[in-house]
């Protein structure tokens, strides 16, 4: 097993908290330079069975912008587990963390950065959470020999869902565990949305493939990286 930290510090951090993990790869995904160096980190220790994309971060915030000119959620919920995809040793499983407020999305990829609208940054996030469902629909079909799925984890008690949120944090993440590493022919699909180990029903917009080859172009032109063909 191998983690991600955003930073030195944290990798000690997340190397106490979990010692039997073989490796940590360092980098803050906020910047596409960064996140260039996590992909060539990890291709260095793979390749994987499986790449859980679970990096993110959610809607409390005012619109800031990146290192790179990106805004703050699109550019970490989006454009990080892209790039991620795009340049490490495809992995036999992908699990990209969707959220139930993907179906508030809006696919429109007309202002992806938030430079015309008036920020609102309960939409951004819902966007962001729509856009990793359609990135990993995406995936799934360019890809067949890749398990390619996405998660809504649940509104769990994390920093980024608060002590209010009503769902249990162990039942949050079993549902991309079971994904990554299940046996059984119920966790060997693809192109699935899932909440706690059950498919439910994704926005429309998820299986449109004019939405999909979208946001893949407009990631590629963000990046200068496009993701590979049929694998």
């Amino acid at each position: 097993m191998v983690l991600h930290a955003r930073n030195a510090k944290r990798a000690e951090d997340t190397k106490a908290a979990a010692p039997s993990a073989s490796g940590v790869v360092i980098g803050d995904v906020a910047s596409i330079a960064e996140t260039r160096s996590v992909a060539e980190q990890a291709n260095r220790l793979g390749p994987f069975d499986a790449v859980i994309h679970n990096v993110g971060v959610g809607d409390r915030e005012r619109r800031i912008e990146t290192v790179d000119g990106l805004e703050h959620i699109f550019a970490i919920n989006v454009v990080a587990p892209y790039l991620l995809t795009a340049l490490m040793d495809p992995a036999k499983r992908l699990v990209y963390l969707s959220s139930g407020m993907h179906g508030y999305g809006d696919p429109g990829l007309g202002d992806l950065q938030w430079r015309k609208r008036r920020w609102n940054g309960t939409q951004a996030y819902s966007d962001s959470k729509l856009f990793d469902t359609v990135l990993a629909f995406a995936v799934a079909r360019r890809w067949p020999s890749v398990l390619s799925n996405a998660v809504d984890p649940g509104w769990v008690k994390t920093r980024m869902g608060g002590r209010g949120a009503p769902d249990d944090l162990e039942e949050g993440s079993e549902t991309q565990a079971w994904l990554a590493v299940g046996d059984g022919d119920a966790a060997k699909v693809s192109g699935a949305y899932w909440h706690h180990k059950r498919r439910r029903k994704p926005h429309e917009a998820a299986g449109d493939e004019e939405v999909q080859e979208g946001l893949l172009a407009e990631c590629e032109k963000l990046t200068g990286t496009a993701l590979p063909g049929k694998i």
